[in-house]
């Protein structure tokens, strides 16, 4: 029990006097320096996000009334309101996400578990990132031709919700990819080697253990549909009426339907510099709202799974 003492006791030291010298270690005029640098170049970054947000808030927070948020524009009633738009970007939302989601997340569990490294791999691979990285305005332009004039959609929200289908699916393969990459091998083998399938293995463990990373795809999906304006501009076009009818409700997704970012852009257009100012306002505190739900689910997982 001495000895043993006494070996703790100078491990115990010699860790005591690692840490002192590391801490009274002098430091150079490198490390100095790119201690600055780092901390500026945060500081930028946080300052870049202040200036903006108080910006655009300054200029535009009082047109956001209920009367904005709750009516459409008419002329002959004399409102200016984005009710339509709200509507047009959540029908996107929805349709593009209860396509892409499935798709998305099935490549990625076909590429990460079920296929083998070979050139079918590297060729799914190469074209995801070469689709993620094509111009949106491109995008728009394939919509329009394929989705608006081949497939006979015309301009209407469901050829927007599929075009932007096609530019958010690489976003969602990768972020499932990568979260399906961090799950332990050892969760793998264990469950194969207690006579689960491969199929209920990913269903019940895999699957749940890459859900903060999944989601967190998703949501930056959602906050790419909703800043898109290029490809729903050749798309989805700049209707902004409500439906007269329950009926028009289930239709709306043949009809025109142009999103906050499309009225941002068309009010712009026309100088119309206090109603593109509030939608501008509506938009920052959307994403926002995505940033602080994606930490929430991401923080609420991560503490399920402890």
């Amino acid at each position: 029990m001495t000895k043993a003492a006494n070996n703790m006791t100078a491990n115990n030291m010699t860790a005591n006097n690692m840490t002192a010298s590391i801490m009274n270690k002098k430091s150079r005029i490198s490390d100095i320096l790119l201690k600055i640098v780092i901390y500026f170049s945060a500081s930028v970054s946080v300052l870049l996000l202040a200036g903006i947000i108080f910006y655009v808030f300054a200029k535009g927070i009082s047109s956001v009334t209920w009367s904005f948020l709750t009516t459409e524009t008419s002329t002959l009633k004399g409102t200016a309101g984005i009710l339509g738009n709200i509507l047009n970007t959540v029908y996107i939302i929805i349709i593009t996400l209860v396509i892409v989601t499935p798709v998305g997340v099935g490549t990625a569990i076909y590429l990460n578990e079920y296929a083998k490294p070979g050139r079918l791999v590297r060729v799914i691979e190469f074209t995801t990132e070469t689709l993620a990285g094509i111009p949106s305005i491109l995008y728009g332009l394939f919509g329009m031709i394929f989705f608006g004039t081949v497939c006979g959609l015309s301009f209407s929200i469901l050829t927007g919700a599929l075009t932007l289908t096609i530019m958010v699916l690489p976003l969602i393969t990768r972020n499932t990819q990568e979260a399906l990459k961090t799950v332990p091998d050892s969760y793998r083998s264990g469950a194969l080697g207690i006579g689960a399938t491969k199929w209920y293995m990913i269903r019940t463990i895999l699957l749940p253990s890459a859900m903060p990373g999944i989601i967190t795809g998703i949501i930056l999906a959602i906050g790419r549909i909703v800043g898109e304006s290029a490809a729903l501009l050749f798309t989805a076009g700049s209707g902004y009426y409500l439906p007269k009818s329950a009926l028009g409700y289930l239709t709306k997704i043949l009809d025109s339907g142009g999103t906050l970012t499309i009225q941002l852009y068309l009010s712009m257009s026309k100088a119309d510099y206090e109603v593109a100012f509030g939608i501008a306002v509506v938009l920052l505190a959307i994403v926002l709202f995505i940033n602080f739900i994606t930490k929430c689910l991401v923080r609420q997982f991560d503490v399920s799974r402890i």
